[in-house]
């Protein structure tokens, strides 16, 4: 394995370049993996979330190496702390192998020098200067709580107009966006967090000057509840214009009333090449704006998450939009049919449901459902197990309207559901989530287990806390043992583990 040529490590490095843990660990095999290892592991090294960067001494140390003796005089007579490694020669030029700026991270590290706000300003503002000459491109920039006007550096417009990622807040000034839309018109992939609850004229102006925005986030997250101003509006209409290339949307909606007719009414229809739509918010659809979102139609939607939406909605857009699909998310006990107060007749609309996944839905690999615990549910539930052919993953909940599941209620819907998965599920089956409607004896489950033999190794998610009893957790470790489980999570139903991270 240490005989490896550096193409071949450099393919492997390039698949564990999420993985700062196998990356850190290959430094240390031999001079070659280092070096192999080195130049992927510093392409985004502020992104790894298992990091406290506020902790990390030696990126500080690396990060002031960077600095110029007589920049380093005056910093240390400001009273920054350098550290004594600072003054060494670098055995790796790191900042050249690096594509990405994430403020947040970087602000961490240099505050291990000094807690004073200006202390900390000066240094941000040499680690600007020194990246933009070591770094050759920048591909990614998460610039939320910036204070510096990095397009007025020298050879910053080499660096940034080959920004392809780009993440941001509202609370930043106008004019920075601004500044940017001159030399940043390559962005693929942007992310809005709405944290200033106005409109912020130059975000509309950085989306207007985008030549391929592929993919576009917006997350409200502020306090206020109330809007003197619409702070939508204008974002959506430039996103608009944007359809041509736009194959991404995400939505997330807090607080705000209004904004869905403008998005589900307006802009949706035109977004024609959208291949993943994710709506997530609290509000509840109105009548009218769920009949918009029946009309709706993708010619190559994969993936389609719409919270608080209703089955007979979602069941209009699987058979509009159903050939591509891929994923059909959303939180079962978010669905607007188990509100007792409708007149929708749940278990019609529930049936119709997963009839329109398997008669549409050919590509289906991950899905969740919520249907009764009725004879004939079962019957096509299985049915869509035997037709869906690439399911990979299942989230599954029973609903009963009319009273509450007993104990040996879910027994028996456990008991049932193991037989169906162990006739029928498809071979590339390899998880499920599970509400806690299902129980499964420590008998059922143990045959269930063994009958998997021989398939997936499976991953398994569940609210239900009988699986952290202590037969139950010896159970399932014996089978972890055998590669029958690869994964068992338990989680209350508010930690929200079951659910799909779409």
């Amino acid at each position: 394995m240490a005989k490896l040529n550096k193409d071949i490590l450099l393919i492997i490095f390039e698949e564990l370049q999420e993985d700062s843990k196998a990356l850190f660990s290959s430094l240390m095999v031999n001079r070659i993996w280092c070096e192999t290892a080195i130049p992927v592991l510093w392409r985004n090294p502020w992104s790894y979330s298992n990091i406290n960067y506020k902790n990390k001494n030696y990126l500080f140390i690396i990060i002031t190496c960077y600095i110029y003796d007589n920049i380093k005089k005056f910093i240390t007579e400001q009273g920054i702390q350098l550290p004594s490694g600072s003054n060494q020669s670098l055995i790796f030029d790191y900042l050249s192998f690096c594509r990405s700026v994430n403020v947040n991270a970087i602000n961490s590290i240099i505050s291990i020098g000094s807690s004073l706000p200006y202390n900390q300003f000066s240094m941000q503002k040499e680690f600007y200067s020194f990246i933009m000459r070591k770094c050759h491109e920048l591909k990614y920039l998460d610039m939320s709580s910036i204070k510096h006007q990095i397009f007025y550096f020298p050879e910053a417009k080499a660096r940034i107009e080959s920004l392809c990622e780009l993440k941001c807040d509202t609370s930043i000034d106008f004019s920075y966006f601004y500044g940017l839309s001159h030399f940043c018109q390559s962005i693929q992939r942007l992310t809005v967090d709405n944290t200033y609850p106005k409109p912020n004229h130059g975000i509309v102006k950085l989306i207007e000057v985008q030549k391929n925005l592929k993919h576009f986030e917006w997350k409200d997250d502020f306090d206020d509840d109330y809007l003197t101003e619409d702070p939508y509006e204008e974002i959506f209409i430039a996103l608009e214009k944007k359809a041509n290339s736009l194959n991404y949307l995400k939505v997330f909606f807090q607080y705000v009333e209004g904004i869905e007719n403008t998005l589900i009414q307006e802009i949706l229809p035109k977004l024609s090449k959208l291949k993943i739509l994710i709506i997530d918010d609290y509000l509840y659809f109105t009548d009218k704006q769920l009949e918009q979102l029946k009309m709706m139609i993708y010619n190559e939607l994969e993936v389609i998450n719409i919270e608080f939406s209703r089955l007979d909605v979602m069941s209009n857009i699987i058979e509009n939009n159903g050939r591509y699909l891929k994923k059909i998310l959303f939180k079962p006990y978010n669905i607007m049919d188990i509100d007792l107060d409708l007149d929708d007749d749940f278990d019609t609309n529930s049936l119709k449901f997963i009839c329109k996944v398997y008669e549409n839905c050919p590509s289906i690999e991950y899905l969740s459902l919520i249907f009764p615990s009725t004879e004939k549910h079962f019957i096509e539930f299985e049915k869509l197990l035997k037709i869906c052919k690439n399911l990979k993953s299942l989230l599954i909940v029973i609903f009963n309207n009319e009273e509450e599941d007993t104990y040996e209620d879910s027994l028996k819907n456990g008991k049932k559901l193991l037989k169906i998965l162990t006739r029928s599920a498809p071979t590339n089956l390899k998880e499920i989530r599970l509400g806690d409607e299902f129980k499964f004896s420590l008998k059922c489950f143990r045959k269930f287990l063994e009958n998997w033999r021989g398939r997936n190794a499976l991953s398994i998610f569940t609210i239900d806390s009988i699986f952290i009893t202590e037969d139950y957790i010896k159970l399932i470790d014996e089978y972890k043992s055998d590669g029958v489980i690869k994964d068992f999570k338990y989680a209350p139903y508010s930690s929200g583990l079951i659910y799909y991270c779409a």
